[in-house]
């Protein structure tokens, strides 16, 4: 028996950041919500006869000219709320958070997304550009440039904050950002922060996080086999697909390859992972459309975080769940050390036990979407306060 093809898929579809389910109306009412907040819906043109719907938000009664935070979204067709789930909307969240800080903040559908929900136009052309990472990056340098003419908006004071995909957008930004015709930013956020090559990125979610759950919570005696008892104990507790999808691979005769009634996790597994996978078959994985393949191979001509970011010389800050599988904790390490190693005087690291890649506290290889704890949505306060 091979692994469940909807199971890979599931795996592959996440990619370099959030690809989100196609429902409407999951956000929810709205009026409380924005208490004490003033809303200002915008349109912002941008190149290929597109032009995004979003929104600006500060707060009311606020004086003068305000420092405004652009967000800017995971992978796939993401609203201006980042809805992932119904009540997950992770940038109103954030959105909400940096307004009680004092500042203004850009939110704006991606390109082909006509409302929230996400709600998606029926127009290919838009939905599917060339090259669809670049235009991304063109995408947001639009709205940064928008952001900095808002009329209660000071131009000098315009800050970045890139969960996912939005890290590598945020890095190519602030990286070069007169290649991007803007300002250079006044301070950029990082959550859930790329790392490596889209081939090691996807290798990784399509075959590595599952042979890294069988070393975590099946291989008891850490040596890098299984008995038949360690996948029986290994088994106990998972989700019914989900033990089903293990039982077929583990207990497959055909596994065992050198027949010695134990399974080597990275020499015996993983291949048999790789191939229900078809990784072997990147960038061009069954399944999945043709547009995969080629914004696989368009964002891997860009630099990753750990690449442009330290060509920044501003304030960062960095977010990183410790049990991320999606873009695991170690990028953010990595780009934290590339900017002391570049000299930058203002970055921060900061990293949480048991949350996970929307930066909620859910189980490492069973998460739940959810919205950003409390505990990020204060580390973001705090450094924005301080960096105003």
């Amino acid at each position: 028996m091979k692994w469940k093809k909807t199971a890979v898929l599931t795996v592959a579809t996440v990619t370099i950041g959030l690809v989100p389910p196609a429902f409407a109306g999951a956000t929810g009412g709205s009026g409380s919500y924005w208490a004490g907040m003033v809303r200002e819906s915008v349109t912002i043109p941008m190149d290929g006869g597109w032009s995004a719907e979003g929104e600006i938000t500060y707060p009311k009664g606020a004086r003068g000219r305000l420092p405004i935070l652009v967000l800017l979204h995971g992978s796939g067709y993401n609203d201006m709320d980042q809805t992932l789930a119904p009540g997950v909307t992770t940038f109103k969240t954030v959105a909400r958070t940096a307004n009680r800080a004092g500042f203004a903040v850009l939110r704006f559908n991606k390109r082909g997304v006509v409302g929230v929900g996400p709600r998606l136009s029926d127009d290919p052309a838009i939905l599917d550009p060339v090259k669809p990472y670049e235009q991304t990056v063109r995408d947001a340098a639009a709205a940064v440039r928008f952001a900095a003419t808002a009329k209660r908006v000071d131009p000098a004071a315009v800050y970045l904050l890139g969960h996912s995909e939005g890290t590598q957008v945020a890095g190519n930004l602030a990286g070069d950002p007169h290649a991007w015709g803007i300002t250079k930013p006044a301070g950029v956020i990082v959550m859930g922060v790329i790392d490596g090559t889209p081939r090691q990125v996807i290798y990784y979610q399509a075959v590595g996080r599952t042979l890294g759950q069988l070393h975590e919570e099946f291989d008891v005696d850490g040596n890098g086999r299984l008995t038949a008892d360690e996948i029986a104990h290994g088994l106990i507790g998972l989700p019914g697909d989900a033990a089903a999808q293990f039982r077929a691979v583990l207990t497959d005769p055909a596994t065992d390859t050198d027949g010695d009634g134990e399974l080597a996790i990275d020499t015996e597994v993983e291949p048999v992972v790789r191939a229900a996978a078809g990784f072997d078959r990147f960038p061009n994985l069954p399944g999945l459309p043709d547009r995969f393949a080629r914004y696989i191979t368009d964002i891997g001509r860009f630099p990753a975080p750990a690449r442009d970011l330290p060509h920044y010389d501003g304030p960062v800050l960095l977010l990183n769940g410790q049990t991320d599988t999606q873009t695991v904790v170690r990028g953010a390490i990595v780009a934290d050390a590339a900017l002391a190693t570049a000299g930058n005087r203002d970055h921060t690291l900061i990293t949480y036990p048991g949350v996970s890649h929307l930066m909620n506290v859910t189980p490492k290889y069973r998460p739940v979407p959810g919205n950003p704890d409390p505990a990020v949505l204060r580390d973001i306060t705090t450094w924005l306060a301080a960096h105003r």
